[in-house]
């Protein structure tokens, strides 16, 4: 089969598309999945450049995808061959005590698929078939490819930890970043009020096409006082700011009395300065999410089905453009998701 891996860590040009062994059935549970979309993930980026969890080489990066069942092992009863799935990204150990007793949303070696095997970015994928759901009604593959990371864990962050209610006023920082985006449309979803901030006017209009009023370009305004103007003085009732470093005490400080603060990443620095004392006189509570349970997945696919809400979509590449999509990523020009074609 045709993958896309890496022999060695470094730049866009380590990715090689090359021919490869097609993945074994090697677990009476697995199934194996003719992938036809993988979208490019953050998290490829760190993994390709051995920031992120070693591992050894070489590696199929990747884990979001979506194609048709192949393959089934004979303990497998809940699909068929020919059934249509997207994948639930994350994995489990299968041996701690939590995943003894089917707990597996906390295992304690829980990872993102490809950080401990083989992903996406290939012809064909054998994995657990309980990672397999069924593809979202009027999903096209690169559609079903495109959510699974980034819009399940946008849906913990929301729903689950901020328990975000119509008619909250909710500030997203970063529009145009995969998470920015899928929040921006579940909270749209719920008719939450917006507000989105960006350094770039570009993606403030794109967003602005999707139909928020309220946007704040933050490199050439004072987000905290913009914010305050725009709610009366109030503030906004939760901000979702995957961005850290010295832009955290501004997302503190565009906070109402009360408010929550979600987060699951931290593009300008893990370690930000902030008052504590804004944090309990303002009764604030901060939520962190790094990882979607299966019971959040089956809610967003519910979600879908009933809102008729689809991922946005960038570009559609071939898979052999791997290091193209890759170099997108990096540009930070791109408004929505970059899915790579694994079928041609």
């Amino acid at each position: 089969m045709k993958a896309v891996r890496i022999h060695t860590f470094g730049g866009s040009d380590a990715l090689r598309y090359e021919e490869c062994e097609e993945p074994p059935l090697s677990h009476p549970a697995n199934v194996r999945v003719k992938l036809f979309a993988a979208a490019v993930n953050r998290l490829d980026i760190d993994l390709r450049n051995g920031g992120a969890e070693q591992f050894s080489l070489p590696r199929i990066l990747g884990c979001d995808g979506a194609g048709r069942i192949e393959v089934i092992g004979r303990e497998v009863k809940h699909l068929k061959p020919g059934d249509a799935v997207c994948i639930y990204p994350f994995t489990s150990c299968a041996r701690c005590d939590f995943c003894v007793v089917e707990d597996y949303d906390l295992c304690t070696r829980k990872r993102i698929l490809s950080e401990r095997e083989s992903g996406t970015y290939a012809e064909y994928i054998t994995l657990p078939a309980r990672s397999c759901f069924p593809v979202p009604l009027g999903f096209s593959f690169e559609q079903a490819a495109a959510f699974p990371l980034v819009y399940s864990t946008a849906w913990r962050l929301l729903m689950t930890q901020a328990k975000i209610t119509p008619g909250e006023t909710v500030l997203i920082r970063g529009i145009g970043g995969g998470i920015a985006i899928a929040a921006l449309q579940i909270a749209a979803s719920i008719g939450a009020r917006l507000i989105v901030s960006s350094s770039s006017d570009e993606k403030l209009g794109k967003a602005r096409a999707l139909g928020v009023e309220l946007t704040i370009n933050d490199r050439t305004m004072d987000l905290a006082k913009t914010v305050r103007s725009l709610t009366g003085k109030r503030g906004v009732d939760v901000v979702v700011d995957c961005i850290g470093g010295v832009e955290w005490v501004k997302s503190l400080a565009a906070l109402s009395r009360g408010g929550r603060l979600v987060t699951c990443g931290a593009m300008a620095g893990p370690n930000p300065v902030a008052d504590l004392r804004r944090i309990f006189w303002n009764h604030l509570k901060i939520c962190g999410a790094s990882r979607a349970t299966r019971e959040d997945f089956r809610s967003l696919l519910k979600f879908f089905n009933l809102s008729g809400v689809k991922p946005i979509i960038e570009t559609v590449c071939p898979l052999k453009e791997a290091a193209k999509a890759h170099e997108l990523m990096e540009s930070r020009r791109h408004f929505g998701k970059i899915v790579l074609r694994t079928d041609g």
